[in-house]
């Protein structure tokens, strides 16, 4: 006669979701872990390609410092300022040039620039990309149309400290020094990067207007300092090339 058949005893919900925790537990430390192991390598790398950046659109042998307009004179610019920070570059005890970033939303995403101002002739003297997630072949023009390119070779954007109406026409139309030549098939990526520099060069000459240049700094920071930016959470996008 055969006995009573023993039945496995069930995985009960609590042990489940302990065995759930120890896995989700086990892989954030990991991912923390990947992170911190990372982070300096990202943040290096981060400084060389903005100081590479600021040598295509100032003066590539000057100290740059960067700095925020506040309400009665320029302040050191923070982490959180990335994104809208003024460097003023510096050779010496004498201004060099200035670089400013500006950001706006292209067609597929965020497109963030980083372009020159000389203040002598009140105009762009250069414009490059920092990031942008264009479409490859249109919108990514941006970076590479010689002929779009040339606008910010010395686009006016201000006539005695009064900004200059900077606009977007079609290409092989433009008429004005203050006029930007857009790129064929690639209007919207061409005017975001119009009414980003639009906004930001009236902003910047109007801060020159009140609060003039800031003093010659005793010690100029190094790049690898001035670009420290923020650590982003495990898990979120990094903007510039790792």
């Amino acid at each position: 006669m055969t006995g009573p058949t023993t039945q496995p005893a069930e995985t009960s919900g609590l042990q489940m979701i302990l065995v759930m925790g120890v896995v989700g537990l086990i892989a954030s430390l990991a991912l923390v872990g990947t992170f911190r192991a990372t982070a300096p390598r990202i943040a290096a790398n981060r400084a060389a390609y903005l100081q590479e950046s600021l040598s295509k659109v100032a003066d590539p042998n000057s100290t740059f410092t960067p700095m925020m307009a506040g309400e009665e004179s320029w302040r050191d610019a923070q982490p959180t300022d990335i994104g809208a920070r003024v460097f003023f570059g510096y050779r010496e005890d004498s201004l060099t040039g200035i670089a400013v970033e500006a950001s706006g939303t292209g067609y597929q995403d965020v497109i963030r620039i980083l372009y020159g101002y000389d203040p002598a002739c009140e105009c762009v003297v250069g414009m490059t990309v920092l990031e942008s997630k264009e479409t490859p072949g249109l919108g990514d023009k941006i970076e590479k149309d010689a002929v779009f390119l040339a606008n910010f070779e010395a686009l006016v954007v201000a006539q005695g400290g009064v900004p200059s109406p900077v606009t977007m026409v079609k290409r092989g139309e433009k008429t004005s020094p203050w006029e930007i030549d857009a790129i064929s098939g690639a209007t919207v990526s061409s005017q975001a990067v119009t009414d980003m520099l639009a906004a930001s060069t009236a902003t910047l000459v109007r801060d020159l207007g009140r609060l003039g240049f800031p003093p010659v700094p005793a010690r100029p920071d190094s790049i690898a300092a001035l670009t420290a930016e923020p650590a982003a959470a495990p898990g979120s996008t990094q903007p510039n090339p790792q």
